[in-house]
């Protein structure tokens, strides 16, 4: 039987479904990116893009849909949110772990702003994967 889950949990997973949709953003807008646009950029951008394998953009699209559709499955309270977000942190912790230490990202912008994204990424990615396990325990979700 499913229990009434708490006014914080609709609070939290809206909050966090507004962060997957940035994410998706953030995802059209550095894949797709037009030559154009990648013109205007610093001569050390340009070089940094030229830095990410094809690979970087695949996980980086495993772990934006796969929190994306995680989060649409806390507020519909589906169990299967945790397999999504266990997709989303494995697709997640290569790809920073690349994008911080394999491209010239901490030369280019410096190294707390080439770090604050990659590890709020990196912790909101855990903490959903923890607050879909904890909603489960507490039997807020149907099957």
């Amino acid at each position: 039987m499913k229990d009434k889950s708490p006014i914080w949990f609709w609070i939290v997973s809206s909050f966090f479904l507004l962060w997957n949709i940035l994410g998706l953003f953030s995802f059209f807008s550095h894949v797709f990116i037009s030559e154009e646009t990648l013109s205007q950029l610093p001569n050390e951008q340009i070089q940094m893009y030229a830095q990410y394998p094809l690979w970087t953009e695949i996980v980086f699209a495993i772990a934006v849909f796969s929190g994306l559709a995680g989060s649409l499955a806390l507020l519909l309270r589906k169990s299967w949110s945790y397999i999504a977000f266990l997709i989303s942190i494995c697709a997640i912790i290569p790809q920073m772990i690349h994008n911080v230490f394999f491209t010239d990202a901490i030369k280019v912008y410096g190294l707390a702003q080439s770090i604050t994204m990659p590890v709020l990424v990196v912790l909101f990615g855990v903490l959903l994967l923890w607050f879909s396990k904890h909603s489960i325990s507490k039997n807020w979700f149907t099957n």
